[in-house]
């Protein structure tokens, strides 16, 4: 409902129903079970069950609404099934007081024998979202068990397959039924035995680096280039280098004798080379004497074409001489440099000084991984403890203490969402005071409805919940609470339900946990006005609700 003024929409409010029925409600098409038998006069003309939002004709009959409504539907000129005389819609009136006897009767619980209680019938359906018998489902994603309420809480945190536990490994948290799969497959952190039978357990992330050092894993020999083909496990390596001392001495000195005969060879080749260098010398030599001999005896002989294809011949042969010098200069060059033995040296002695410096640094690395490790965890201890005091912060900032809270919803469509789905039912409110020493209250909203407003309508719920002074507090709270969805147009359109607190329920008596059954509106407002793009209850995603507490006649600390 929609008013410009909403402290007179109260008033109006307040003078046709009475305060303690404003939200009670009950579903239709319910087998009730009264403690005293139904009156004819609560039962509808029509359906025959109990009255619901009763209308009274002019022939002095009563019927459900929804019933009236069937009759006009069913015949043009509706008749009344008792008198059968006509209807005349205009005479037909909302009967508010048979409404609120109806409210009042008392009725038993449907979980009876279990459940003893008896409750008024506008207060069945609160009932039963706090009855210890009644069943619910799981609440973990998967699980489709139903439960008794009061079994609820040991189901989901020792029977419920669908739970989440901490994997003992890597304390990630993994649903229960998958928890064995995830050891096996998934974790890192899972101890497993090495597959080289070394009887040592590591984690399955170090696994290659354990092979790597294994005991018993089988390595070459190191003298495998001198000729020892034995594969050995690491753990007796030392041993078998002990043990088979001489042979690898005597492999390494028939390893010496091989390279000091390919040596030799290789001096004798080189002897030859150079022996043939100075005999194609001494070639060229001749060929030169011999050119010039022939261009002294033939500088002014008119065959100067003879002349000059013999010096071509000559010529082209002192260059394919020359270049087989070369050739053979180059051969030579390379034999000596394979023979030369000193840059090899040189190369074991640095690699022996790089692995030395490596193993300092190796030692130096581990003092500084633990330390680096523990002030890892000082920060980290550091970071925690600083969220904490951030969040408090915040909470403390936003808090009111004049009764009042205005509720930010941001995010709408995707809350809702969320709650159709059945992964987050509903939302609360950050906590808000009376006062600086007063009682600490909170809103509870399901975008999706609940009880009898599941599905078509927004629930929102009052909370009393457990303060620091509750013990210096008069109860039951009995204010009165107003509860409004603002509208954000600037023309006050504000929807608002108000209520007293019923001093007889649980819901406002001190509490023993961390908060009270939510009491409210289950119907507080329906989708189709909430999210009606005429009206201007959403904004951007958002929308604000606000309850006030009455503190007329509220002591102060």
């Amino acid at each position: 409902m929609a008013c410009d003024d909403p402290a007179a929409l109260s008033d109006i409010f307040m003078r046709q129903n009475s305060a303690s029925t404003i939200s009670l409600d009950f579903e239709p098409d319910t087998d009730y079970k009264f403690v005293e038998t139904l009156e004819d006069r609560y039962k509808c003309a029509y359906c025959h069950l109990v009255l619901r939002n009763p209308h009274q004709t002019g022939c002095g009959h009563r019927f459900c609404q929804q019933c009236i409504l069937s009759l006009r539907e069913l015949n043009a000129v509706p008749t009344c099934p008792v008198d059968k005389e006509t209807i005349k819609m205009h005479e037909v009136f909302k009967d508010n007081c048979c409404k609120r006897e109806v409210l009042n009767l008392h009725v038993f619980c449907k979980n009876i024998p279990d459940c003893k209680s008896k409750i008024i019938l506008g207060r069945y359906q609160e009932h039963l979202q706090q009855c210890l018998f009644e069943s619910v489902q799981c609440t973990n994603d998967g699980c489709c068990d139903q439960i008794l309420r009061k079994d609820l809480k040991e189901h989901l945190s020792q029977h419920c397959k669908f739970r989440e536990e901490m994997c003992q490994y890597c304390n990630e948290y993994v649903m229960l039924i998958n928890i064995k799969n995830h050891e096996k497959n998934d974790c890192p952190d899972y101890p497993v035995p090495c597959l080289q039978n070394c009887s040592q357990i590591i984690l399955k992330k170090e696994i290659e680096e354990h092979h790597a050092v294994c005991p018993e894993a089988e390595v070459d020999c190191p003298y495998k280039q001198y000729g020892c083909l034995v594969k050995v496990k690491r753990g007796k390596l030392a041993e078998h280098e002990n043990s088979a001392l001489r042979e690898h001495m005597l492999q390494i000195l028939d390893k010496n004798s091989q390279l000091e005969e390919q040596i030799s060879d290789l001096y004798k080749s080189l002897e030859c080379k150079e022996i043939k260098i100075q005999q194609l010398a001494e070639a060229i030599k001749k060929c030169e004497k011999e050119f010039r001999q022939f261009t002294q005896l033939f500088g002014k002989n008119s065959n100067l074409m003879v002349s000059t294809q013999a010096l071509a011949s000559h010529l082209d042969k002192s260059a394919r001489l020359e270049s087989q010098v070369k050739q053979l200069i180059q051969m030579a060059n390379q034999q000596q440099s394979k023979l030369d033995l000193r840059p090899l040296f040189d190369t074991i002695e640095n690699v022996k000084q790089k692995i030395a410096l490596m193993e300092t640094y190796d030692q130096r690395l581990v003092v500084l991984e633990g330390q680096s490790s523990k002030h890892d965890l000082q920060i980290n201890i550091h970071k925690a403890q600083l969220n904490k005091n951030e969040e408090r912060f915040k909470l403390l900032e936003g808090t009111c203490y004049n009764g009042k809270l205005i509720w930010k919803i941001t995010d709408y469509k995707m809350k809702k969402k969320e709650a159709v789905e059945g992964r987050v039912l509903s939302i609360f409110s950050q906590p808000f005071y009376t006062s600086r020493c007063g009682y600490r209250l909170c809103a509870r909203a399901y975008l999706n409805g609940d009880g009898s407003g599941k599905g078509t309508h927004v629930s929102l719920y009052f909370v009393v919940m457990r303060g620091e002074f509750d013990s210096l507090l008069l109860w039951p709270f009995k204010q009165k609470v107003t509860l409004m969805l603002l509208d954000q147009s600037g023309k006050k359109n504000h929807i608002v339900e108000v209520f007293r607190a019923d001093p007889n329920s649980s819901s406002f008596k001190r509490p023993d946990g961390e908060m009270n059954i939510a009491s409210g509106c289950p119907r507080f407002v329906p989708h189709t006005v909430l999210e009606n793009t005429k009206n201007t209850y959403i904004r951007d995603d958002t929308l604000f609700l606000k309850v006030v507490v009455d503190l007329t006649d509220l002591e102060e600390l």
